[in-house]
């Protein structure tokens, strides 16, 4: 209803109180588009798994070496203790010409001094960076101190693992936390946890002994349910979500 305005009188627009605002128009859009955004899966290149190097460190179907962001594990090539477990843990994790994608860290460096990718490399809405970390099969590793979207997280987790003694810290026990230095666990066969020459079976913990065969019948029921971190040699992850005897 509009008034004539008159003699000291102000035209005055009446709006009807059931008419919603623009304003409130424009920020339940916003509500809505910031939600949506939040539930989006992040964006990456997506490849199939050629093989994996070593436990953080893979060869996708572009040809392109990818290095696991802000995670180390043991190094192969000086037979550091837990270094094939670790591989292992990736290969049960990514087995080969599986999807994956690789997403940058915008506040990261893209590529490391090698060439390779530096990415978190997701299968499905898996972080495996994250996983692997979780297992124990990792530990969270800040090149120059510089920590990334998941370093509180990767923390976090990495802090879970070791009070559990899940993966290296278990079988490697004088690996230490320090993750502004490549992960340190020793020589293999030092503590049993790199190889089948100690007295561990590597690929589970807490420590089961090396012998040709064993059931869940055998394993005393304080070590239950175990964490299965490498290649599960007797089979005891029956469906393969990383615990044995459950």
């Amino acid at each position: 209803m509009v008034l004539a305005a008159g003699c000291g009188t102000t035209a005055t627009h009446a709006t009807s109180p059931s008419t919603p605002s623009v304003l409130t128009h424009v920020t339940a859009a916003t509500t809505r588009a910031a939600k949506v955004r939040h539930h989006r899966r992040p964006r990456g290149a997506s490849v199939a798994l050629r093989r994996v190097v070593d436990g953080d460190t893979i060869v996708v179907s572009t040809g392109a070496d990818v290095r696991f962001l802000q995670i180390d594990t043991p190094e192969l090539s000086s037979n550091e203790c837990y270094a094939t477990a670790a591989r292992a843990a990736l290969e049960r994790l990514l087995p080969v010409g599986s999807r994956l994608r690789l997403v940058r860290d915008p506040g990261l460096d893209k590529v490391d001094r090698y060439g390779r990718l530096l990415r978190y490399v997701y299968r499905g809405r898996l972080n495996v960076n994250l996983e692997m970390v979780r297992r124990g099969a990792a530990a969270p590793y800040f090149y120059r101190g510089d920590r990334g979207r998941f370093s509180g997280r990767l923390l976090t987790l990495a802090g879970a693992a070791r009070r559990a003694h899940r993966g290296l810290w278990g079988a490697c026990p004088g690996t230490r936390p320090q993750p502004d230095e490549a992960v340190s666990s020793g020589a293999a066969g030092a503590s049993g946890g790199g190889g089948s020459t100690g007295s561990c079976e590597p690929g589970y913990s807490p420590c089961l002994p090396v012998t040709g065969d064993l059931d869940c019948a055998d394993i005393p029921a304080s070590k239950k349910p175990l964490h299965v971190t490498g290649s599960d040699p007797y089979r005891l992850d029956g469906n393969g979500d990383g615990l044995g005897c459950e």
